[in-house]
Formats: C-alpha cells, structure tokens, sequence
C-alpha cells in the first residue's frame, strides 16, 4: 500500500492534538467532538479517558476518530462528568496501542491519566535512570516519562509532585492531566506548543486549538500562558500556578505557516489573517510576471489569496482536490502508483493551458511534493512555473513534537535556492524571508538575542537543550570512529 495523498505526505507533521473537559454530563461525547475538529494534528490513533467521580475509564484505537468514537456502546463505557483525549501521529515511540494516549496508571495518589502534545527532548537518558531505579515502563512513548517522575518524586502532594516532574523535563509539552482531585492543563515554560481554555456552560475545556471550542459550542477564553498550570476541581474551582518563574516565550512558529486549521486563533492571533499577510510578504519580497496565483491545496490557500491581492495577480484553482478518496489503496504496479497521484489532486486544465503562474505552497521539505506539482503543471500546459513558499527553507530538524525527516533529508539542507529550483524544475523559487515572516506575525523583524518565536526548523536555533540528540550525536561519532579504527 501507498499513500493517496502524495501533496500532505511531504509535509511536516505535529505530533498530536489534546481536548479535555470538567463538569460536563456527557463529558466524552464532548470531548470526541472536539477530538474530530483536531483530526488534522494527529490521523494515526486516538483515545479518550473519563473520570465518574469513582474509577477512570479508557478506550483507545488506532486510526481516526470517526469509526472508533461515534459510536454509542463506546461513549457509554466511558461515564462521568470529566474526560480527557488525544489524537496522535507519533514522533517518538512505536506505531502500536500501548503508545496510544491518553496514558493511564495507579499511584499513591489515586489515577492518573495524561495527554501530552509535543516532545521530550531528554526522555531517553531519564527513561534509563527511572530503570536503574526500578521504574517498569509499559510504553515507548516520551510521555510516559513524565508519570514515572510524578510517581517517584519525593514531594508530598500530588500537584508538587506534578511540578517536580516538570521541573525535570526538556523540551515541549502542552498537557491535560486527570486526577482523582481534578483536571490540570499547563504549558511548558516556553510555550513552544499551543494551549487554550474555553467554556461550555458551567464547564471548562482545554484544547490545542480554538476550532475545537467552535465545534462544541464553547466560548474562547484565552491562551494557557507558557510554565502556567491551570488546575480545575471536581467543583469547578479554577486555579492558576507559575511554577518555572520568567522565561522568555518561544512558541512554535510553524503553528501559524501550516499546523493550526485556518480558522483557530493560536496565541491571540488569526491563523488565516497570518497566512494572508505571509503571502502579501511574499509578494512583497518576491515577485514575479504571471498570469495566475494558484495554490497547492490547501494549506497553501490563504497565502495564495494575500499573494494575490497584494500583487494585482488573479487568484485561481488551478489545482482540484478530490476529498472522497481513503487514504490508503492497494498498488499493483509502477504505472497505477503514478497515476494513483491524480485521485487526490489533478490539474484544472482548461484554465491552465497556455499560462504563466504563480504556486503558493506552505514549505518544501523533501522536496518531492513539488517536483510532483510542478510536473503536473507542465502536463497540463503552463507556459511558465514560478514556486514561492511561504515559510524559510526548512534546513534544520525539529526536536519539539513535529515528525521531521532527517536533516539531510531536508532538501534546503542539501541544496541552495538555484540548486532546489532545478530539483524541482520550476521556471523561478522563492522563500519568503525569516525577516518578513516575522514582519507578517506583528513583529518588526526576527531578534537576533530574543527572537518571538521557535523558528529553528529554519534557523537552527533551538531554544533548549536537547540532550537526547546530543548523546546520540556523540555516540554515533564514537561508532564511526570505531569502524575506521577496525
């Protein structure tokens, strides 16, 4: 089998989306509604854990949410008025149900159940110390760490336990966490990864994203603050804790070029009026003579709507995407693999025939999404192809949450802007600059002490350490030295 979807598969994908609820009657009904509007951060598994104010109950599964959590026998096994759910596409761990989360165990304290988005960056070395010490892990998740810690911390209670354990992690994580005492959702010191808290009612919600809140009928409250802790009793108490002190916040930029749905507000902010000033920028900074601004469907169509708007260009569909096709089918040969890529994607021929245009799309990553796109412009006729992509090249890997190739599979580590235009075949290739994303986010430009954002997939300056990378570095010098010794 292989992918029908050829465009999304050279795409940087997020690692997961979270969705949690306190003092709903049908609290898991809520929150696998909500889990469907986060579909898009996570197709690989999803699950969901409930609270009945006596026992938890779980059900986990692998795939999407539809088909596993609309059904009436599911919801009825998980009761209670607090839930909590997560849908995954693992960065870290095995592809297998024992990762699937929301991840559970018994402490002293009572149950404790956890969803996490992001990206433990020293797991590995507090996984080996947890079993020297006599930790027994059930999963090969990074997540699992974080209950281990809470579980072994000396603290008395629960919620200083819980502090401790974050104390002791790097990287990024936004968490729901379910309690016997209640439900707590926080952030990591840097905000690397979204959080936000809404209202339904009497009911509060957390989710990675705000479309999540307008799909169940919830009202916006704010953004959870980077090192904050929102902690919400069984009697709706709300409390808030900063535990890490002040720290200079880096959330993730890519959250607003491509992760987050168009209509969600990440940090304060308009995902589609961001990406409609990235791709005025671009036009700004890169214009060329064309015909048409068309976009790679769909990340690239706010961008390619401020391209054109900004360059007096019209704005077409030069590209049709079919959404009634599964994502996976059987290939028996070469020649259905190549023409499978036209079930989910095919050039709109009569318009294109003939003309010069202008591709907007997101980023290039591998870079065979564009080749592909380019290739199916020709086909169908353009005289001319101009790519513009409205983020930096993506030359570095990301440590936080985000499944990235390896660095070197990442074409704009490979090859310069003239080298991936050739790659690609295009008439002209353009990025927008680091600067001018910046300028189109609110900001006069990148800092170069204090940048606003994490941009390190495209600059390569990480904003913590990554001590499990670093040891892996190391050790994989120390091999290579080894074999040119033998």
């Amino acid at each position: 089998m292989i992918t029908t979807n050829p465009f999304d598969d050279d795409k940087l994908r997020e690692e997961c989306g979270i969705f949690g609820i306190s003092g709903a009657e049908t609290a898991s009904a809520i929150v696998a509604l909500g889990l469907h509007a986060l579909q898009h951060r996570g197709q690989e598994a999803a699950g969901i854990t409930s609270w009945d104010g006596h026992d938890f109950h779980t059900h986990r599964a692998m795939g999407h949410v539809a088909g596993n959590f609309d059904r009436d026998d599911v919801i009825r096994a998980l009761p209670g008025d607090a839930a909590c759910g997560h849908v995954r596409y693992s960065t870290t761990g095995e592809t297998s149900l024992r990762n699937v989360q929301p991840l559970y165990a018994e402490l002293s304290s009572g149950g404790f159940a956890v969803a996490h988005n992001g990206n433990i960056s020293n797991a590995m070395k507090l996984r080996r110390e947890l079993i020297r010490r006599g930790s027994i892990f059930q999963s090969t998740s990074d997540t699992e760490v974080i209950i281990h810690l809470v579980a072994t911390s000396t603290y008395r209670t629960l919620l200083d336990k819980f502090i401790d354990a974050l104390k002791q992690v790097e990287g990024a994580y936004s968490l729901i966490v379910m309690t016997p005492e209640g439900m707590i959702a926080c952030r990591d010191p840097l905000g690397i990864r979204p959080l936000v808290m809404g209202k339904l009612g009497d009911s509060i919600i957390f989710a990675s994203e705000t479309v999540a809140f307008d799909v169940v009928g919830a009202d916006y409250i704010r953004s959870i603050e980077p090192g904050e802790l929102v902690i919400v009793t069984h009697d709706g108490q709300v409390r808030s804790h900063r535990p890490f002190g002040d720290v200079h916040p880096r959330p993730c930029i890519f959250e607003h070029v491509y992760f987050s749905r168009p209509d969600s507000i990440v940090d304060g902010s308009s995902v589609y009026s961001v990406r409609k000033a990235i791709g005025a920028q671009l036009a700004i900074e890169n214009p060329v003579e064309a015909d048409y601004v068309i976009p790679v469907p769909d990340s690239g169509v706010p961008a390619a709507i401020g391209y054109a708007q900004q360059s007096g260009i019209p704005f077409e569909l030069g590209i049709i995407r079919s959404h009634y096709i599964g994502r996976t089918f059987i290939q028996p040969g070469d020649k259905v693999r190549h023409l499978g890529v036209k079930l989910k994607h095919n050039a709109n021929r009569a318009l294109i025939d003939g003309k010069r245009i202008v591709l907007i799309d997101d980023s290039i990553v591998r870079g065979t999404t564009s080749l592909k796109i380019v290739q199916m412009m020709r086909e169908a006729g353009a005289a001319e192809v101009h790519m513009r992509i409205a983020s930096p090249p993506t030359r570095h890997s990301c440590f936080y949450g985000v499944d990235t190739p390896e660095r070197t599979k990442l074409l704009a580590h490979r090859l310069d802007v003239g080298g991936m235009q050739d790659f690609i075949h295009a008439d002209s290739l353009s990025f927008i600059s680091i600067d001018g994303l910046y300028k189109a986010l609110g900001e006069a430009k990148r800092a170069d002490i204090r940048p606003q954002y994490c941009d390190a997939c495209f600059t390569g300056d990480y904003p913590t350490t990554l001590t499990d990378q670093d040891e892996a570095v190391v050790q994989n010098q120390l091999e290579l030295l080894a074999e040119r010794v033998v």
